[in-house]
């Protein structure tokens, strides 16, 4: 009963007992000397690269090498070949040859352009999937919100002003004053800085052709249009160049009136006479 039956295969053992086989696959590779994955996921400073470009077939390694780094940067790193041969040591040839080849096979796109300044730079476009997009995704940009109708109206140039003669700074500042009291005749002829700046010169031209300040608010403020104004300063300035007073015409200056001095008695005769002061007449003066 005790002895053993040595004719028996000895029972395999259980999966269970904590010692796994190997897979087929496994086995196979090692009794050929295979590459073995020991992979780990990625959560951070990772770079998605696919298998057209990492197995490529005409592509040289150091072709694949200088996709996978150029597509591990950030846009806008420079990757021109001084740069490329400053950080890896394969020299400006090899490194030249290598963005050749990428350039055939589509994972790269080089053009020149000239900038505002003038000067010719090469624009490189890395792609990931050669043949996916015809030109480089450029990115989004936010839909501008659309202005109202006031904005857009605000934005638009207002129309050129008549100029002064002599822009004189009192001049000047009573024509400030002239535009400021234009909301208290009317509410919508309410200007900003930027409206009034720009107006000022019109009421210091129409203020030289001798009107008087109340006469210029009169005729900007008279005849306005019942419906609400959106451009208020551009209505004032229509009405400075269009309705802009004739220069008054031209007068001598008036000869100056003729002095009359106070009457003085003459130190030698005692007659009274005109002078500026005492003293003599003037026969007595003359030694008539």
């Amino acid at each position: 009963m005790d002895t053993q039956n040595t004719s028996v295969r000895a029972h395999a053992q259980s999966r269970g007992d904590g010692k796994n086989h190997p897979s087929r696959r496994a086995r196979k590779a090692t009794r050929r000397g295979g590459v073995i994955h020991d992979n780990s996921r990625h959560t951070t400073r990772f770079t998605v690269i696919g298998n057209h470009l990492a197995q490529h077939a005409e592509l040289s390694l150091l072709a694949i090498g200088l996709a996978v780094h150029i597509q591990s940067l950030p846009g806008g790193a420079q990757v021109d070949i001084e740069t490329l041969a400053g950080r890896f040591p394969e020299g400006k040839t090899r490194i030249a040859g290598a963005l050749r080849e990428l350039e055939t096979h589509g994972y790269l796109r080089r053009t020149r352009m000239r900038t505002d300044g003038g000067r010719i730079v090469t624009r490189t476009v890395s792609c990931n999937q050669p043949g996916r997009t015809g030109a480089a995704e450029e990115p989004k940009r936010q839909p501008r919100p659309r202005r109202s109708a006031d904005e857009q109206a605000r934005r638009r140039a207002l129309p050129a002003v008549p100029q002064p003669a002599y822009p004189a700074p009192d001049l000047l500042r009573t024509a400030l004053g002239v535009l400021s009291g234009l909301r208290r005749e009317d509410p919508r002829l309410l200007l900003s800085a930027t409206d009034a700046e720009h107006l000022v010169p019109g009421v210091a031209a129409w203020l030289e052709r001798d009107l008087t300040p109340e006469a210029v608010q009169r005729a900007l403020t008279t005849g306005l249009p019942p419906e609400p104004l959106h451009r208020p300063a551009a209505l004032l300035a229509h009405r400075f160049a269009t309705q802009l007073p004739p220069l008054p015409p031209f007068r001598a200056p008036e000869a100056p009136a003729a002095v009359r001095h106070p009457l003085q008695n003459c130190d030698t005769c005692d007659r009274a006479f005109r002078g500026p002061g005492p003293g003599t007449c003037g026969p007595c003066a003359s030694g008539r």
